[in-house]
C-alpha cells in the first residue's frame, strides 16, 4: 500500500507543478475503504466544495436509470414523448432531412444524437463570453440556439458521437416533465438522500455558495453560466461526497447496474477529446491504446469536467480517484492525471 500511495505522491506532485495549477485536491480508494489516501494544497482538502463541471452528467444519467427501473420512460423512447413539437421542430435538420422527430434518449445518453454545442462550438466569440462573461440563460434559449447551428451527423449514424452538453440538458428537462418536480428536487430524492450527501448540491438561488473557477491566473466567479447548465454541468461537490457518489453508481446501490451490460455501445468522441469514448451517460477511456504507446492494460470508467474535476474507476485494480485540479485552460489534464495513476498500479 506505501508503495501504491508513493506513486500516487509522485504523479501528482509532477501533475500540480504546473505555474497554472493554483489548488487541487485528490482522493483516491478501493471499494471497501481499507485503502484510502488523499492529497491537496493552495487549502483545499477533501471536503472542500468544488464546481463538479460535466460529472454532474453522472447523476442526470443516474436519474434517466432509477425512472427507467421505475417504468416511468425507456431508453428507447423518443424526445417527442416528452417535448412539445413546437419546441423541438428544426432541432436536428442535417443535409436538409429533418431528424428530430427520431431523437431517443439514448442517442442523448450515448452522444450519438449529432448535435452540437452552441457554445463549446460557437463563434469564437461565444467561447469568450463562455469563459469571462457571466450570462444566464434557460432551457428554451439553449434550444433556439442549437437551432441555429448545424448537427454534425443524423442521429445513431454508425459509430459516430460527438459530446455536446444539449444532449444532457435535454435529458434534465425530461427529467423534469417526467417527475413533476425541479431537477434539484429530484437529484435531492434520488442521489443527496440515499447517499447521506450533505456537501453536494445543485445551487438554484443567489445564496447557494458557488466556487470560483480558474482560467490559466484568473479566478473567475460564474453563478449565472453555472445555474444555465444544471444537468449537464451545475453540480458542486466534494472530494469525498464525490467518492461515496461514483462508488455507489458504478456498484448498483442507486439503481441495477445490468444496465450497463444491456447498453454496451461505446463510441470514440471527436478528435479533440482522444482517447475518451462514450457509454451509457459515462466516459470510457482505454488503457491500452495509442495514447499509451500500447503500454497500459484495462480501461477508465467515470466522468472528467472541464474545470478540472475528476470521478473515476479503474476495475482492474479495484481504485476510484476523485478530486479537482480547478483549471479550465486545459480540460485534457483530468483525463491525462487519472490515466498516469491507473497505468502506475502495476502491483
Amino acid at each position: 500500500m506505501e508503495i501504491q500511495k508513493e506513486r500516487v505522491r509522485q504523479i501528482f506532485d509532477k501533475v500540480t507543478k504546473n505555474k497554472q495549477i493554483h489548488e487541487f485536491v485528490l482522493l483516491v480508494e478501493n471499494t471497501n475503504g481499507d485503502f484510502s489516501y488523499s492529497l491537496g494544497g493552495g487549502g483545499k482538502n477533501v471536503d472542500t466544495p468544488f464546481l463538479m463541471a460535466s460529472i454532474t452528467k453522472l447523476f442526470t444519467t443516474t436519474c434517466i436509470f432509477i425512472l427507467r427501473e421505475q417504468g416511468k420512460l425507456s431508453l428507447v423512447d423518443e424526445i417527442t414523448k416528452y417535448l412539445k413539437k413546437d419546441t423541438i421542430k428544426n432541432l436536428h435538420v442535417y443535409k436538409g432531412k429533418e431528424y428530430s422527430n427520431r431523437l431517443t434518449l439514448l442517442d442523448l445518453l450515448l452522444q450519438t444524437s449529432g448535435l452540437r454545442d452552441a457554445i463549446e462550438e460557437g463563434s469564437n466569440e461565444s467561447k469568450k463570453r463562455a469563459i469571462y462573461e457571466d450570462v444566464q440563460t434557460n432551457f428554451n434559449d439553449a434550444i433556439i440556439e442549437t437551432k441555429r447551428i448545424k448537427p454534425y451527423f443524423a442521429p445513431g449514424m454508425g459509430k459516430r458521437a460527438h459530446y455536446t452538453n444539449i444532449n444532457f440538458e435535454i435529458l434534465g428537462k425530461i427529467i423534469e416533465i417526467v417527475t413533476h418536480s425541479t431537477l434539484d428536487e429530484v437529484y435531492r430524492q434520488f442521489i443527496f438522500d440515499p447517499l447521506r450527501l450533505k456537501n453536494t448540491y445543485l445551487p438554484k438561488d443567489e445564496d447557494d455558495f458557488i466556487p470560483h473557477v480558474y482560467y490559466k491566473d484568473i479566478a473567475l466567479h460564474r453563478p449565472k453560466l453555472l445555474r444555465s447548465t444544471r444537468a449537464s454541468g451545475g453540480c458542486v461537490s466534494t472530494a469525498h461526497e464525490l467518492m461515496v457518489f461514483i462508488k455507489a453508481f458504478f456498484s448498483g446501490k442507486l439503481f441495477n447496474n445490468h444496465v450497463f451490460r444491456e447498453q454496451k455501445e461505446n463510441n470514440r468522441l471527436q478528435a479533440s477529446m482522444f482517447p475518451i469514448h462514450y457509454g451509457a451517460g459515462y466516459m470510457r477511456v482505454p488503457l491500452n491504446g495509442l495514447a499509451t504507446f500500447f503500454m497500459g492494460s484495462g480501461v477508465l470508467i467515470g466522468h472528467s469536467g472541464s474545470t478540472g474535476s475528476l470521478a473515476f474507476y479503474y476495475p482492474k485494480k479495484d481504485l476510484f480517484f476523485t478530486g479537482d485540479i480547478n483549471q479550465m485552460a486545459n480540460p485534457a489534464i483530468p483525463v491525462r492525471l487519472a490515466m498516469r495513476l491507473a497505468m502506475s498500479m502495476k502491483s
